[in-house]
């Protein structure tokens, strides 16, 4: 195992950012910039903008509130939310952002992810795959779209292989079963993942304690560990979770 990376993530909505449960339930987590700047003065690895009801509205990435938000951020970015096309990319990179973040649009149309690779390169395209419980498909785990609020009868597993192979640079997959509900990230998920694809992969919802920080990266083999409301609300400093790792054997930078 490399060094594992902490990536807080700013979840958006009118301006704000938030944080719900289970993708819903959500409330207000302060001004993006403060939370931007803090976060890169404290120890953050990576950041992620995810424009949370971009792709439910029909609309694209807030890209002002990306330039704010790139204008204090010192540290690899990420934006997602509303990216559907070659020209929403280029508008978000434009804007500030290291990577693109695509989810909804990548599934309907998966050719956007060959095309994303070409033109911009793999390091800078993620795909991100909201994930929920489904025993009747082979890992038990489905891909949702549309902020999580439609069913598409794909296996999450299969669709992160096949991302990759179309060109992801790395894997985000958010367990709507874990999301905002503190009780640990979805460790068969982020192994299933790692297991099967090269690429980056990163742990993404459920994070409640420095314990489950730890899981991801010991026992799901995460690359990098995504959270919100536990850095949001000042229940983990990052400085602190990044020498509770290394304590238990997990290099952090």
């Amino acid at each position: 195992m490399g060094k594992v990376l902490i990536m807080p993530c700013l979840d958006m909505k009118e301006g704000r950012v938030v944080k719900g449960v289970h993708f819903v339930n959500i409330r207000d987590a302060g001004d993006p910039v403060e939370c931007a700047r803090a976060y890169c003065e404290n120890g953050a690895d990576e950041l992620a903008f995810l424009d949370i009801t971009a792709t439910i509205e029909k609309r694209k990435t807030m890209l002002e509130a990306v330039r704010r938000v790139a204008g204090v951020t010192t540290v690899p970015f990420t934006v997602g939310g509303g990216v559907a096309s070659l020209s929403d990319a280029e508008a978000v990179l434009e804007a500030g952002a290291d990577r693109i973040s695509i989810s909804s649009a990548a599934f309907r149309n998966p050719d956007l992810i060959n095309q994303a690779a070409s033109r911009f390169g793999a390091s800078k395209l993620v795909v991100a795959i909201d994930v929920d419980r489904n025993p009747a498909l082979p890992s038990g785990c489905e891909v949702y779209i549309d902020g999580g609020s439609t069913a598409t009868g794909k296996d999450a597993i299969e669709w992160a292989k096949e991302a990759e192979s179309r060109g992801a640079g790395f894997i985000l997959p958010t367990s709507k079963a874990c999301d905002g509900a503190k009780t640990g990230f979805d460790i068969p998920l982020i192994r299933g993942i790692k297991d099967v694809v090269k690429a980056p992969v990163v742990a993404s919802g459920g994070a409640g304690a420095m314990e489950h920080f730890l899981e991801a990266a010991r026992d799901g083999k995460a690359d990098i560990l995504l959270a919100a409301s536990v850095f949001h609300f000042g229940e983990i400093n990052i400085q602190e979770l990044k020498k509770y790792l290394r304590e238990n054997g997990v290099e952090t930078n």
